[in-house]
């Protein structure tokens, strides 16, 4: 791959790993603490800034792909109506690793930018989540607390925060499993050239 595919190899490996922390089953405490400083830091924002100008970069080499890989598609029917370009198995072979690096291209940039907004989803819905479970544990605390007569209001706002704690989980959960589609995707696509070539298709150059 050249470097800028290689690099955003990387970040999505990177946003991958990311991903797996952010869901990761970690004590309550240890979670809160993490994204209250991932929300606060000055460095974090500033690394948050720099990514935002890549996935700008990113979009346009995700264009760039998808304009190659239908001229690619383009030329293989041109090829095949034309009885031209097809005549031997090397030049098979060659066509067919051509249009495999511009679907990888595609996927590959696709699947980091689909990977950012589902990052920056998830990270706003865990957020919610831990201000959600602070404000039960607390409105819990109080109505056991205060536990007589009269505390109608007080229990109706716990129960519509069970409601909204419910309907956040909901959602992480549909967005961890689309990101885990996506990857499995990814991976089922590179396993199906590697099978049909008999070789890795990362070492080679586009």
């Amino acid at each position: 791959m050249t470097i800028y595919y290689t690099l955003t190899f990387f970040l999505m490996v990177a946003e991958v790993v990311t991903f797996g922390v952010l869901v990761a089953p970690l004590p309550h405490k240890i979670r809160k603490g993490l994204f209250n400083w991932l929300s606060t830091s000055a460095i974090v924002a500033k690394i948050a800034y720099g990514l935002k100008i890549s996935f700008i970069f990113i979009g346009i080499l995700f264009v760039d792909a998808l304009q190659r890989m239908q001229r690619t598609a383009a030329e293989a029917d041109i090829a095949k109506s034309g009885g031209q370009g097809l005549q031997d198995a090397r030049t098979e072979t060659n066509h067919a690793a051509k249009k495999f690096y511009a679907q990888r291209n595609v996927y590959l940039t696709g699947f980091t930018l689909f990977l950012s907004l589902v990052l920056t989803r998830v990270f706003v819905i865990i957020l919610d989540l831990i201000e959600t479970q602070a404000a039960y544990a607390t409105l819990k605390q109080q109505l056991a607390n205060n536990n007589r007569p009269g505390n109608d209001a007080l229990t109706k706002e716990v129960e519509d925060l069970k409601k909204k704690l419910a309907s956040k989980t909901q959602d992480f959960d549909t967005l961890k499993n689309q990101a885990a589609s996506q990857a499995a995707e990814y991976t089922r696509l590179s396993d199906e050239y590697n099978k049909s070539t008999g070789a890795p298709s990362r070492g080679k150059k586009d």
